[in-house]
């Protein structure tokens, strides 16, 4: 073999180990959770706060890999996988990141936190003798991701900003959750392979068809309702109009055999994506 093809193989083997610890950190969902909260910042014209942007960040990276992880290390916290460990170390170093800038934030934003905290605490510590934790409670486990995702990215802005909250913050709330909801589709129906029955997910209660109609219909209605705000901007019809044209599409691309990336790199890039789209529209609009 040439040397010039062994250094193009070991560059590639390098690569891609990197883009695994990427996704199997959670710094991809971290990226995807950040978008969302600087989003909110963009439509309600929040002024970016530094100390905020860079807590969601650091603060998402471990407590995803705890959820994902937590429940293979015993008592949580031992983690005998030496892979699983690197990925501890890195997220206890982010937890250190997370703590500093937590400081500087309000005594608001830490009450929500506090909140937000313990509902990921029921959703991945036992709970009961029937549910090893949420997780495990079928329908309800998207409703709390949904209600977590939107307490981060858009009732802590609000709060931190000190607004009040409005007709139209509603709307983005209510508008978030749908949102959330509907990127959650993709990895119910891949996890059908995987979830036991007494789940009763929504795919594994309707089918895979009918689960996408009703993120279709879920779509439909987060547009609608931005017509229902008082105060709308172009770029929020807009932005909006076109996110609904990429969910569906996302939607019709889903299938129960599903490749190994579609919903865990490229789902979660929409938010990244819808972040980068809206910037630069803003500059037009």
């Amino acid at each position: 073999m040439r040397y010039e093809q062994f250094g193009y193989f070991c560059l590639m083997g390098w690569l891609r180990r990197i883009f695994t610890f990427y996704l199997d950190a959670s710094i991809h969902v971290a990226f995807a959770v950040t978008s969302l909260l600087m989003i909110t910042n963009l439509f309600l014209n929040i002024s970016p706060e530094e100390h905020l942007i860079l807590f969601v960040f650091f603060g998402t990276v471990p407590t995803y890999n705890f959820i994902k992880y937590g429940a293979e290390a015993k008592k949580y916290i031992l983690v005998k996988n030496s892979y699983h460990r690197q990925i501890q170390i890195f997220s206890l170093l982010l937890v250190a990141l997370a703590g500093y800038h937590f400081i500087f934030l309000s005594y608001k934003v830490w009450l929500i936190c506090f909140v937000l905290a313990l509902l990921i605490g029921l959703y991945a510590l036992p709970v009961s003798a029937k549910h090893k934790n949420l997780r495990n409670s079928g329908i309800f486990k998207v409703l709390l991701v949904a209600f977590v995702w939107t307490g981060t990215t858009v009732i802590i802005p609000v709060i931190s900003s000190a607004l009040s909250f409005s007709w139209d913050i509603g709307i983005l709330i209510l508008q978030q959750i749908m949102l959330i909801l509907i990127l959650l589709i993709p990895f119910e129906i891949r996890d059908l392979e995987y979830d036991e029955l007494n789940l009763k997910t929504i795919p594994q209660r309707i089918g895979v068809p009918k689960t996408k109609i009703l993120g279709a219909l879920l779509s439909f209605i987060f547009l609608m309702a931005t017509f229902l705000k008082d105060d709308l901007s172009r770029l929020e019809i807009i932005g909006k109009t076109i996110l609904f044209l990429i969910l569906n599409v996302m939607l019709f691309m889903t299938h129960r055999n599903q490749s190994k990336y579609f919903a865990s790199f490229f789902v979660e890039s929409i938010p990244i994506f819808w972040l980068g789209l809206l910037i630069i529209l803003e500059n037009y609009i």
